[in-house]
């Protein structure tokens, strides 16, 4: 009997040691803002795919609020607890993080403003939605600095 339970034990912490090893190989990603020189806005955030980041001006550097059609038109830059956030180029580390998204998840931020990206701009250096009053509110790009930039190009 006690060779019995002994070996229970053994296999029982051996499930324990598998769980615990497999549930902790979630797979964390990076997520990367950069920039990019785009003439007459000078440098500007960009994602990993070199596509322009909004802000949007209701989100008021403190949460987000482009929600349902808002964030099918303007798809913010998606996170997941334990991502990496990765600054490149002229964009600074220390202005990067992370905010709850009411649809699930969290959004990226920069200087604590929830980054977006654009449908209509199709190619890396499209800044079509530089400007506009779209979906509740105006959209402009950021500097590195966490500027919004107001100008158009």
């Amino acid at each position: 009997m006690r060779k019995v339970l002994v070996l229970a034990v053994v296999a029982l912490a051996a499930v324990t040691v598998t769980v615990a090893a497999h549930g902790s190989t979630t797979k964390s990603k990076q997520v990367v803002v950069s920039t990019r020189n785009v003439k007459g806005l000078g440098t500007i955030l960009v994602n990993a795919q070199g596509r322009t980041l909004y802000m949007f001006v209701p989100d008021k550097q403190k949460k987000v609020t482009c929600m349902g059609v808002c964030a099918q038109v303007w798809p913010p830059l998606k996170a997941a607890k334990g991502d990496t956030l990765v600054a490149k180029g002229a964009a600074q580390k220390k202005l990067l993080g992370m905010d709850k998204n009411p649809s699930g998840g969290y959004v990226v931020t920069y200087a604590k403003w929830p980054l977006y990206t654009y449908v209509s701009d199709t190619k890396p250096g499209d800044v079509t939605g530089q400007g506009l009053n779209s979906t509740g509110g105006l959209w402009y790009v950021l500097s590195p600095a966490g500027k919004v930039i107001k100008t158009r190009p």
